[in-house]
């Protein structure tokens, strides 16, 4: 018996049940099937030009920085400008997102990389499933287009996001998920990142790039 096994058996103990009941084994069947939504808080609840205001305040908000631009065209100069404004190296590691490989990046003078990370990238951008006004987030899902350790590793992370896809909540942003992936195909991760990784779990001491890249600024394509 594995550890994984005796952990389920303890608790099966610690409730009175074996794991067979059929009417538990229903009602897991059923909330699967019907997703039923969480609470959804108020401040969300906003729409057009006031929703996306919301999300850039919100991301500001997590200790992230935020640009807008009109078009697709707009984001390599948009980032080469960011990195240069940080005085940051202009290189620039990502995965095989066609939204982000139709953009005109022969325009700057960044040296672009392609492929997961293995660890050396300062600089790497992604993009973003979706975003969540409610609180400043990004939705990222796995797979070669968005690598996960282009989350995580890189110690500056820029995820470009299309206005479009910034919902009100979370609720919204699984709803599209299921939509474009259909249940039993889901994709392996699905990453909700808010704001550069920190901790403050010695003497209370906010530490940025803790667990992942210390620095998050997002790019909002307009429609």
């Amino acid at each position: 018996m594995s550890a994984r096994d005796d952990i389920y058996a303890n608790i099966r103990r610690s409730l009175g049940v074996n794991g067979s009941e059929k009417i538990r084994q229903q009602m897991v069947a059923d909330r699967l099937e019907r997703a039923p939504k969480g609470v959804i808080p108020q401040r969300g609840q906003v729409s057009g030009a006031e929703r996306i205001a919301l999300f850039k305040t919100m991301v500001e908000t997590s200790l992230a920085t935020v640009t807008e631009v009109k078009s697709p065209a707009e984001v390599p100069q948009s980032i080469a400008l960011f990195l240069r404004n940080h005085n940051l190296p202009a290189t620039l590691r990502m995965g095989d997102d066609p939204r982000l490989k139709a953009m005109p990046w022969a325009e700057t003078t960044l040296d672009i990389a392609h492929g997961p990370s293995e660890g050396r990238d300062l600089n790497a951008v992604s993009h973003a499933f979706g975003g969540i006004a409610e609180s400043g987030t990004l939705a990222m899902v796995s797979g070669h287009e968005n690598p996960s350790t282009l989350n995580f590793l890189p110690d500056n992370h820029i995820i470009v996001v299309s206005a479009k896809d910034i919902a009100s909540d979370y609720e919204a942003v699984w709803n599209r998920i299921r939509f474009a992936y259909g249940k039993g195909t889901m994709p392996r991760t699905v990453n909700w990142i808010t704001g550069p990784s920190r901790s403050g779990d010695i003497e209370q001491t906010l530490l940025l790039g803790a667990h992942g890249p210390r620095r998050l600024h997002v790019v909002v394509v307009g429609d």
